[in-house]
């Protein structure tokens, strides 16, 4: 990503954050909404422009590209024996879990039996890890990134396929808030390309709502899980029925 279109993502989010809508944005420049989403999209702004929306944001220019640099030096994913460090720990992994879903320190410890020594020491070895900084007064500051993710195959994924997976699917999927669909189709590979960054625009949205969120009261909050997936699969039995192809013979045509 460029730095520019950085800048502009970091300032959709504090938009976003401070609920201003595009329709907002357009009231004050006196501009249509149609203008403002065209000029977020192509990441076109005149200095002026900038300035102003900085303004509606309640911030200066020199914030959004201090928010910037930070994410720029924020991990977007653990080394596998990070992700083993933590995993083979329930305990620890739960802190991480919570620290990823901006529940602090006096939380977990009020919601989870979990001592306060302890969950000092749990928060000191996710520090060592790199996964959050553990500031004064227990505060936390976590050091990963909207588009961090566990390893593909790593040992949290692992973990969640071989004893998670079924306790998730265990579910009708059918409160309000829950919402399922397997769809299957056949796809040329530019079709799958934009089903794939719409996928992954989906789960850096869903990011960007759990970090907008953390400002509310945990009561306010419910712990919700987004798998995403997309994959060239056949049902097995399916396959099976496949005709074979026969092998034409040596020389033949």
């Amino acid at each position: 990503m460029t730095t520019s279109a950085g800048l502009v993502e970091v300032l959709k989010r504090e938009l976003r954050s401070r609920g201003i809508t595009y329709a907002s944005v357009a009231r004050e420049l006196r501009l249509s909404e149609a203008s403002v989403k065209r000029m977020f999209s192509r990441r076109n702004f005149s200095l002026k422009r900038l300035d102003q929306v900085c303004q509606l944001a309640n911030s200066e220019f020199s914030d959004i590209a201090r928010a910037l640099h930070q994410e720029e030096h924020l991990i977007s994913r653990l080394s596998h024996e990070q992700e083993q460090e933590i995993v083979s720990n329930p305990r620890l992994f739960l802190v991480a879990v919570c620290a990823l879903n901006h529940v602090g320190f006096d939380q977990i410890v009020a919601t989870y039996d979990i001592s306060r020594p302890e969950c000092i020491q749990l928060l000191a070895r996710l520090d060592r890890l790199g996964f959050i900084r553990l500031l004064p007064n227990n505060r936390l500051r976590l050091l990963v990134s909207l588009d961090f993710s566990w390893l593909p195959d790593g040992p949290i994924q692992r973990f969640f396929n071989q004893q998670a997976h079924n306790e998730y699917f265990r579910s009708r999927f059918d409160r309000p808030d829950e919402f399922m669909v397997v769809v299957n189709g056949m796809l040329s590979r530019a079709s799958s390309a934009a089903i794939l960054t719409r996928l992954k625009r989906i789960a850096r949205e869903f990011s960007e709502l759990n970090n907008q969120d953390a400002r509310l009261p945990l009561h306010e909050r419910s712990a919700m899980s987004l798998l995403v997936a997309i994959r060239h699969w056949e049902l097995a039995a399916f396959t099976e029925l496949r005709r074979r192809k026969i092998a034409s013979p040596t020389g033949g045509r």
